[in-house]
C-alpha cells in the first residue's frame, strides 16, 4: 500500500462502536495521529520515529501497558 496524503486511516482491528479507533494520516514530512473520540487533539511525529514505535510494539514491548 502507498502513502496516503492527508486522508485518516485506521487499523482494521478498530472498533467503531466502542470509539477505540487510533487514526493517523500522512501530511507532507510528518505522520499526525489522533483518537476518534477527541479529533481536534493531534499528535504529530516523524514516519521515523512511528516506525522506531511500530518496530517496538510488534515486538512486544509496550503488551505490559495492556
Amino acid at each position: 500500500m502507498g502513502i496516503v496524503e492527508n486522508q485518516w486511516l485506521k487499523s482494521s482491528f478498530s472498533t467503531d462502536s466502542e470509539g477505540n479507533c487510533l487514526e493517523l494520516k500522512r501530511v507532507g514530512d510528518s505522520v499526525h495521529l489522533r483518537e476518534s473520540d477527541a479529533p481536534d487533539t493531534i499528535v504529530e511525529t516523524t514516519p521515523e520515529k512511528l516506525l522506531a514505535f511500530l518496530k517496538g510494539a510488534k515486538a512486544g514491548e509496550f503488551d505490559h501497558l495492556i
